[in-house]
């Protein structure tokens, strides 16, 4: 069966990593993926079980750091009814759910202890036990694990079990910083952006002067950083060709930001910036004369909602309430009316943001 999952990149560390998935693939021993996060280490580990001949089973990712310790051991083995209080019925296990198939065990550097040892000897002995259960189940599992943690350091700190190290490290896989294969960066914006159009719309492109500072930035998040700069400007800009000169700092990392500054002192070409400004501000420019040459920079500041106070005097209050109303109605649409997608896009409560919907009479699912 051929794989649904790929990971992006024509650089030679991409191929190596390929390479590497492709050759553990059909082995049943163990997996352990270590790297910084935001490298698509749960990625690999799907990669790993769509090219293995387990790919009928299901894979069944969890996440062992955000499930809380007294609730994990449940999750990972299940529980029958009345095992504690609120159990009012069987429940089954992620390692069952995985029985033919593939369990990916993310950040397992943040397991308890107490549930290192259990897991161990599951390891060991393929069973489990249920919490109030009185017998074993056998299962057949590939067990893929995976760290942002030196697991090495965590031993010598007495927080990981060197016994368990070794029986998770059989086949180590390391994926790598997004800072380590910038050739790649260029294919993974084209991806992204591409993944990201809406409706009848052009993906994002990015201007020369963009891609060099894209390409130059260390990435501290990785490709999810990265994904996640591509959906921000792929809501607010639409189909557009990007200039880093345009976009408000308040929309750019630290990194990109110290190199918008640098770029704006060494060629001010403000005049040429290609980002359409929001409806409302175009027909403001509209019923305005022909602005002369020094009216030009203070056109573009309006456009991007930069403070600009004209010799009259400006609204502030109406003029942010404009800036406002056009996000959330560029984010509804990117997000097809969802108020929940929206209000994670916009980062707001969704009670929040269902109010401001209303105070400007915009339309949601």
């Amino acid at each position: 069966m051929k794989s649904s999952t790929y990971y992006i990149g024509s650089s030679s560390t991409a191929k190596a990593l390929r390479e590497l998935v492709a050759n553990m693939a059909n082995s049943n021993a163990t997996v352990l993926i270590t790297g910084e996060s935001g490298t698509g280490k749960e990625l690999v580990a799907r990669m790993l079980h769509e090219q293995s001949n387990r790919c009928g089973g299901n894979f069944v990712p969890i996440n062992c750091a955000a499930i809380p310790k007294d609730l994990l051991e449940s999750e990972l083995f299940g529980h029958r009814k009345g095992a504690f209080t609120g159990a009012v019925a069987d429940r089954i296990g992620r390692f069952e759910l995985a029985h033919g198939g593939t369990i990916f065990l993310d950040e397992i550097g943040d397991m308890s202890l107490d549930m290192q040892v259990k897991l161990l000897r599951v390891l060991q002995e393929r069973c489990i036990d249920p919490i109030g259960g009185n017998r074993q189940v056998q299962i057949d599992v590939r067990v893929v694990a995976a760290t942002h943690r030196d697991l090495e350091t965590e031993i010598s700190a007495g927080r990981f079990r060197e016994d368990l190290y070794y029986r998770l490290n059989v086949l180590p896989l390391a994926t790598p910083a997004l800072r380590e294969r910038h050739e790649d960066i260029g294919e993974l914006l084209n991806f992204f952006a591409n993944k990201m159009v809406t409706f009848a719309k052009q993906p994002i492109r990015f201007n020369s002067d963009f891609l060099q500072a894209l390409n130059k930035y260390s990435w501290p998040g990785n490709v999810r950083e990265l994904s996640n700069l591509v959906d921000r400007f792929s809501t607010l800009y639409a189909g557009q060709e990007l200039d880093l000169r345009a976009i408000p700092p308040t929309l750019l990392p630290k990194g990109l930001v110290a190199a918008q500054i640098e770029l704006q002192a060494i060629s001010p070409l403000l005049a040429k910036m290609e980002v359409t400004p929001p409806p409302e501000v175009l027909q403001e420019m509209q019923n305005q004369p022909e602005p002369e040459d020094n009216e030009i920079e203070s056109i573009i500041m309006l456009a991007q909602g930069m403070p600009h106070l004209p010799p009259e005097g400006v609204s502030l209050k109406e003029r942010m309430a404009q800036i406002e109303r056009s996000i959330i109605e560029q984010a509804l649409e990117r997000n097809s009316g969802n108020v929940s997608r929206t209000a994670k896009l916009l980062n707001l409560q969704r009670t929040t943001l269902i109010e401001k919907i209303n105070k400007y009479e915009l339309r949601m699912a």
